[in-house]
């Protein structure tokens, strides 16, 4: 479990295909010590991150220098609140970037991190309450 609260944030592009950009996106995953999940490919592109606060922002302030095609910062960094009581925080290494191809496959992750709900939301597939 991370010694500080963790924030998180959901980024949404058109589409993610520049290895250049996710090298640098890893890059600044280790230097703001947070983990990151990109859907590399096809569209629609999917970032989350969850961390420290400021590595969060940070992380956040980086991939909009990067001038993604149709940038949306569909939820902005803040407090993560889980869903559920059995998540997967083992799964996330922080100051890592891992990768995932489909959408289903980045469902399923968000759903590991307690955050599917949450997610699903800022994707549009659902309203909020």
């Amino acid at each position: 479990m991370s010694p500080y609260p963790l924030y998180n944030a959901l980024i949404r592009t058109h589409h993610i295909t520049s290895r250049k950009k996710v090298a640098k996106l890893r890059a600044a995953a280790s230097n703001c010590d947070i983990y990151a999940l990109l859907r590399y490919g096809g569209c629609p592109g999917i970032m989350y991150c969850q961390g420290s606060e400021n590595g969060v922002r940070d992380w956040v302030a980086t991939v909009q220098r990067l001038r993604y095609k149709d940038f949306q910062l569909v939820k902005k960094p803040a407090l993560k609140q889980e869903e559920n009581i059995e998540v997967e925080h083992a799964n996330a290494a922080y100051g890592k970037l891992e990768e995932v191809e489909s959408v289903k496959d980045f469902g399923a992750r968000m759903e590991g991190f307690g955050v599917w709900k949450w997610w699903r939301i800022g994707m549009g597939y659902v309203g909020e309450d």
